[in-house]
């Protein structure tokens, strides 16, 4: 089994950073590549799936199938850069294939699909979804007396789906442990901000009222991340959500904050500077 014990001997904090910048890079090539696909809100949970695959998830590569694997689920299914990036760096298959991201014949589809590749827990990219299927597995977990958690990550677009909240609900009234909903809280979603579309502040406060441990922390700083993680584990009886606050095109100057790159891809020039900052 990997687990923050054993794998890369205990990774340090500058071994985390290296893998995130890492993955950076692959987002932006990947997307570049295809001329197509969703940088910003891949950017902005590179911390967080980097987190999750080399400092806190059970899982092995070799044995993707593991019956007390940890899941993790990425319900923002669009952002599928981030999750190829980070299966390949953890050794689900060679990263010689993230190029052929959203070309004609690749697994690496533009929205996960858990028929083409190893690693991957749940087809995804209808928004809201993914935190019922979460509940699933922390369910099934409890039927099979099994020990794994399961992970969901989640976008911020995503709490204005009913199915959202309807989840919400059900997993506290069950009482559904060993499940942690992660929020990437980039502020951004397809046509402007959070805030304008539809504003769901005060957010700890509404997920708190359905019965759930809620957190908030910065989504880019490791620490705060396994921190929280621990404590969310450590619940009985109830989910548990971290809130993590995050920048949309972190790591990449002209993407940060800038809703345009949500669904477009840079252009090679664009790249170019994107490479030389995360040089």
């Amino acid at each position: 089994m990997t687990t923050r014990e054993n794998l890369l001997q205990k990774p340090s904090l500058e071994q985390l950073k290296a893998v995130a910048k890492q993955v950076r890079r692959d987002i932006v090539m990947m997307t570049c590549e295809a001329g197509s696909g969703h940088p910003g809100g891949s950017l902005s949970g590179t911390e967080i799936l980097t987190a999750l695959y080399f400092g806190v998830m059970r899982h092995d590569p070799a044995n993707p199938k593991c019956a007390d694997r940890d899941r993790m689920i990425l319900s923002k299914g669009h952002a599928s850069p981030l999750l190829y990036s980070v299966l390949a760096h953890a050794g689900y298959f060679d990263p010689s294939m993230l190029p052929t991201f959203r070309k004609f014949g690749s697994p690496l589809q533009g929205h996960p699909d858990m028929r083409k590749l190893p690693g991957i827990e749940a087809s995804t990219g209808s928004l809201g979804q993914g935190l019922s299927i979460g509940i699933g597995l922390a369910l099934a977990r409890r039927l099979d007396q099994k020990s794994f958690y399961t992970y969901v990550v989640m976008s911020d677009g995503e709490t204005n789906e009913g199915q959202t909240w309807e989840a919400a609900a059900m997993a506290a009234h069950h009482r559904v442990d060993h499940l942690v909903a992660i929020l990437d809280y980039n502020k951004f979603q397809l046509d402007d901000a959070t805030s304008v579309i539809c504003n769901m502040e005060p957010m700890k406060a509404k997920w708190e009222s359905f019965g759930w441990h809620a957190e908030e922390i910065d989504g880019h700083d490791f620490g705060q991340i396994f921190s929280a993680v621990d404590r969310a584990r450590a619940q009985k009886g109830r989910p548990a959500i971290l809130i993590a606050h995050t920048v949309k095109g972190k790591g990449v100057s002209f993407m940060e904050n800038n809703n345009h790159f949500h669904g477009v891809a840079p252009t090679r020039e664009e790249a170019q500077r994107a490479f030389k900052g995360l040089a």
